[in-house]
């Protein structure tokens, strides 16, 4: 299954709330036995629809195969608090910060907004202190949640991190590095084009098709058993060898995970490790991560680079750190500044389109967002409303995990957006 991909359909009366659809509220799996309509299974593909997924995005690798990203045996950085006094003053002050969302008129606390969105998690870090950290719902402390396509940031990362080392050659064609797609559509087009989702490929991400590709892709990276009779791809990297093109590369910026499975494809090639194993050795073990994380993986055990990692709301918030740092964390460089300073530089508004009307103006670099204006805020975002937030003009890391009912992210971005930039300017007036 392709993650993030809501397979279950979500009914177009209006959902439960946030409140209402708590998994301890609704039950999920409590019990020894679980009663028969509280039990959430595999091969049961409901699982990803809501109200399910409010439980099962916390739950991933009772569903499905994983590998690990460890964090080795050292002790855990430790991130910086501030005295509970003051940390719960500031967690009332942005409790009480409003807004109003785009294209409303009344006004919305920072509160609201969390159950607006359905949150799961959320922590906000500022001049490298932890100011402020909730969990809801399914997510505890020491739990993990779906990054969704956080995880292509990740992996987006990890690339660029080779490119500056002087590993990988992101102006090299695909094929040179994996003869294997020469035939696809990848082939011609170049690392940098993959890593900028300006590559031209026949592939609809449209969740709400039956027909789209996106289902084709989902059957190939299935773990379970391949149906009698199948007689389709088995895996992500059977799937990338038969993608056809469609437009020029070098365009426009198309928002296709296929594109962040290829690129791990590459990068593993190219580093001789899975990208798990990557993300581990560069990332989870010298940043001092408190918790190992995982990614989900396909019958073949190829980690889903696009949008299969889960991992603790603090360990993501360390990542941000990085970002924010560029490469330093805990006073300790982990890659050269020039990674973050070439995402940041990278990306063309121009070729950015229309179709996230709340980021017209944007940019896309190395799988990361660059949003529009003049704070210089990066982003990861993942469906169903994941976010990690980067906003160096208030040096903050805000971190959000949720379980918004539907994967649009642009139906959770008139809501989100203000409040994040809410919490940013009373940061900067402190």
């Amino acid at each position: 299954m392709t993650l993030g991909s809501s397979n279950g359909a979500v009914a177009d009366a209006a959902p439960l709330s946030a409140q209402e659809s708590d998994p301890r509220v609704m039950g999920w799996m409590e019990g020894f036995p679980p009663p028969k309509d509280k039990i959430i299974t595999q091969p049961d593909s409901v699982y990803f629809s809501f109200p399910k997924l409010r439980w099962s995005v916390c739950h991933l690798r009772e569903f499905l195969p994983t590998e690990e990203i460890s964090r080795g045996l050292g002790a855990p950085v430790p991130l910086a608090y501030p005295p509970p006094y003051e940390f719960g003053d500031l967690r009332d002050a942005i409790d009480a910060l409003t807004f109003t969302p785009l294209g409303a008129h009344a006004p919305m606390s920072w509160e609201q907004s969390l159950y607006a969105n359905y949150t799961d998690g959320v922590l906000i870090l500022h001049k490298g202190r932890v100011i402020y950290e909730r969990y809801f719902g399914c997510l505890q402390p020491d739990g993990k949640h779906a990054a969704m396509s956080m995880t292509k940031s990740l992996t987006g990362l990890l690339a660029e991190i080779l490119v500056v080392e002087g590993k990988l050659d992101d102006a090299a064609p695909v094929s040179a590095i994996v003869p294997e797609v020469r035939d696809s559509a990848f082939g011609s087009a170049t690392v940098r084009q993959v890593m900028d989702m300006t590559t031209g490929l026949r592939y609809s991400e449209d969740y709400a098709d039956p027909n789209a590709d996106i289902w084709t892709y989902s059957a190939a990276a299935s773990p379970l058993p391949k149906p009698a009779g199948y007689a389709g791809p088995d895996g992500y990297w059977e799937y990338l060898q038969q993608v056809k093109p469609e437009g020029r590369h070098g365009d426009a910026f198309h928002y296709r995970t296929v594109n962040s499975d290829m690129l791990g494809w590459i990068i593993s090639r190219v580093s001789g490790k899975s990208v798990t194993a990557l993300a581990s050795e560069r990332l989870w073990r010298p940043m001092g991560a408190e918790q190992d994380a995982y990614m989900t993986v396909d019958g073949k055990g190829t980690p889903y680079a696009g949008g299969g990692l889960s991992a603790g709301l603090r360990d993501l918030g360390r990542l941000g750190l990085l970002m924010l740092n560029e490469g330093v964390i805990d006073g300790k460089r982990l890659f050269p500044a020039e990674v973050v300073k070439k995402i940041r530089a990278g990306g063309d508004p121009a070729k950015f389109g229309e179709s996230y009307p709340a980021l017209v103006g944007g940019r896309y670099s190395s799988m990361w967002w660059l949003y529009p204006g003049d704070e210089g805020v990066i982003a990861a975002r993942g469906v169903h409303g994941q976010t990690i937030y980067v906003d160096p003009s208030a040096e903050m890391v805000l971190v959000r995990f949720a379980s918004f009912p539907k994967a649009q992210n642009p139906l959770i971005d008139p809501t989100s957006l203000p409040a994040f930039r809410a919490v940013s300017q009373y940061l900067k007036s402190r």
